[in-house]
């Protein structure tokens, strides 16, 4: 991957125009910053916020930072910012439900309920983990797995406003649904966009691995090209967060739970330099393993 396209890569995950490379094109590896949003294993009502200037090494920068005004849960926290400059976060309100909660922040510590939205297709039981991707045309979507009767599929829908008041409706991504007699189905999908097609990193909710499957438009569809433990991050696994990284390669951030004993919960990091074919052994993220739950990092390439 050249330096361009590396710096295009960073700017796409951090919602920047890519118009505003073109000036500095021939930097090299960027300043970065990078924050974190998770809620804890102690805590599943506020919004913990951490920053670190090397995606590994974060420091609490605000926490608890946001809690609803509504007494909803507060899981799976997902941030950007948006165009306008400003920080958007959206998360899972309940364990069974059909609203999908939103919040904003012009600063990252201090933040405000905007409203929650209420996810209209029948027989909805469940709306969890709702993901914010920004397309390679700048669309600004969120992602979120909805299940019927313990079935999910990913749905996807594009903000209509500027400053994400209107929504286009939910829509299935193709390629996404639980397989013929799979109970479950996919969850916690994030979806990564490289080289002109789309990657969506999707937990296999059947067998708790995390799975990639591939598609030339994000709404799909999709086609799995790696399935099991094809990377060697055992299982079970969710929660993933891929990023680019300044060098040309990514890292997947994830929750390694345990179902028995949450508390006893670890969390871990893997790279890849070679467009997602390998990964590297997982390793604990340091000095936040066993304290995170669910974690979004959202990379910024900083002035200069």
């Amino acid at each position: 991957m050249t330096a361009i396209s590396r710096r295009s890569a960073l700017a796409l995950a951090a919602g920047i125009p890519l118009s505003m490379l073109a000036h500095n094109h021939a930097a090299a590896a960027p300043a970065m910053r990078y924050t974190m949003s998770a809620f804890t294993n102690a805590n599943e009502t506020d919004l913990y916020i951490y920053e670190s200037a090397d995606a590994l090494d974060f420091k609490l920068l605000s926490g608890p930072a946001y809690r609803p005004p509504n007494g909803s849960l507060l899981r799976d926290p997902s941030i950007f910012r948006n165009s306008d400059g400003v920080y958007y976060l959206t998360c899972t309100t309940a364990w069974e439900g059909h609203t999908i909660g939103f919040a904003r922040s012009t600063d990252r510590v201090n933040w405000n309920h905007m409203y929650d939205i209420p996810v209209l297709i029948p027989g909805v039981t469940n709306t969890w983990a709702p993901e914010w991707f920004v397309d390679a045309g700048g669309r600004v979507n969120v992602i979120v797995s909805l299940a019927v009767e313990g079935r999910f599929t990913p749905h996807m829908m594009t903000a209509t406003t500027p400053g994400l008041w209107t929504w286009s409706p939910l829509t299935p991504v193709a390629g996404l649904a639980a397989r013929d007699g799979a109970a479950f189905g996919y969850i916690d999908t994030t979806i990564i966009s490289r080289d002109n097609r789309y990657f969506a990193f999707t937990k296999n909710e059947e067998t708790k691995f995390i799975e990639l499957a591939v598609a030339g438009n994000p709404m799909g569809p999709y086609a799995f090209i790696e399935q099991g433990n094809w990377a060697n991050w055992g299982g079970p696994r969710e929660g993933q967060c891929v990023i680019a990284l300044p060098d040309g390669s990514w890292r997947i951030y994830f929750d390694a739970y345990n179902p028995d004993t949450l508390e006893a919960g670890k969390y871990y990091f893997s790279d890849s330099s070679d467009g997602f074919h390998t990964w590297t052994e997982p390793r604990e993220l340091p000095g936040l393993s066993g304290t995170i739950r669910h974690c979004t990092v959202y990379p910024e390439l900083l002035p200069g």
